[in-house]
């Protein structure tokens, strides 16, 4: 079927492209590249377009005959959001119902919506269920409820069938080589430390060393960003199979501290890094409970060890200048 893939040029967007082509799907990449990469859409033909502006999204979504959406388009700063929440519930709420509203016209009732782990705050228990309680601690995490809460609601009323995949920490990049995690500015981790052990930053600062965790520092569910890819495809699958709209965590279960990561990039090449405050806000342990999500898609992590995804990152940053 053909689907448009909303932020397809971005990180976790392009590899879900891929992944719909390697099923036999046709993407359409929908992205105004303000974030994305021109040079990571590889996988259907690109449509750089802004959801602000979605005056002829439906008659668009028509004339291609556009079957589902995957949508990762939105902004995902935790830090910039707090600062300028305005951007945050503009461009993830505003432009998100702007979408619905254009598939809604155009006909088009599947969509799998790229939603956070940042929807539940500061766990009360970890493993974290999806019934866990849904206390955002900041804007960014606000904006992602607030779409699920919509999708529920445009589901009741218009029929709208929808899947929301509850990520963790995305990490890695594709087996192949031929994508990978570029961001600007660079937050998360695993690159950051890649990149301090390639002498391209300075060193990683570890914030927080006196959490109640075996080594004092935080620990985090990382899940490769390929298995997240599969399960978009199986989440896309599941709906047009007539599965019932709800909301899923994507994790492995398992959790890596901070010491733990940068000792794993390590192996490879050493890490220069350096012990900071805590940052607020940060909670201690963050680990899904991924059960569901195996049950209702049938899906499996396959490459999310923590040496598999050092290893296809080191493999793509090493070899990339970008």
């Amino acid at each position: 079927m053909k689907v448009l893939v909303t932020g397809g040029a971005g990180y976790i967007g392009s590899h879900a492209a891929k992944a719909l082509g390697q099923a036999g799907h046709e993407p359409l990449v929908l992205d105004n590249l303000s974030s994305g990469h021109r040079w990571a859409i590889k996988w259907g033909r690109l449509l750089e377009w802004d959801l602000a502006d979605t005056e002829l999204l439906p008659q668009f979504l028509e004339k291609e005959k556009v079957e589902a959406v995957l949508h990762f388009a939105a902004s995902l700063l935790v830090g910039e959001s707090v600062q300028h929440p305005r951007k945050y519930f503009w461009n993830n709420v505003v432009n998100t119902l702007r979408l619905l509203d254009a598939m809604l016209e155009a006909g088009v009732k599947r969509i799998v919506f790229s939603s956070s782990a940042a929807v539940y705050g500061t766990p009360q228990t970890v493993p974290i269920p999806e019934d866990h309680p849904k206390l955002p601690s900041n804007p960014y995490g606000e904006t992602k409820l607030a779409m699920e809460r919509a999708l529920q609601w445009y589901g009741n009323a218009y029929g709208l069938k929808w899947i929301a995949l509850r990520y963790f920490n995305a990490a890695g990049a594709d087996p192949d080589g031929e994508l990978g995690e570029n961001h600007d500015p660079e937050t998360h981790l695993i690159p950051l430390a890649i990149k301090a052990a390639l002498g391209q930053r300075p060193p990683v600062d570890v914030y927080g060393t006196d959490y109640p965790t075996p080594d004092g520092t935080a620990i985090r569910d990382y899940i490769h960003v390929g298995d997240l890819a599969d399960a978009h495809v199986r989440a896309l699958d599941y709906l047009t199979a007539g599965g019932e709209s709800r909301a899923l965590n994507l994790g492995t279960g398992r959790g890596y501290s901070v010491r733990e990561v940068i000792d794993t990039v390590g192996k490879i090449s050493s890490v220069p890094f350096r012990d900071a405050p805590r940052r607020a806000g940060d909670p201690p342990a963050l680990v899904a409970d991924a059960g569901h999500a195996a049950a209702v898609l049938g899906w499996k992590p396959q490459r999310s060890g923590l040496e598999a995804i050092t290893q296809d990152a080191w493999n793509w940053h090493s070899k990339t200048r970008l």
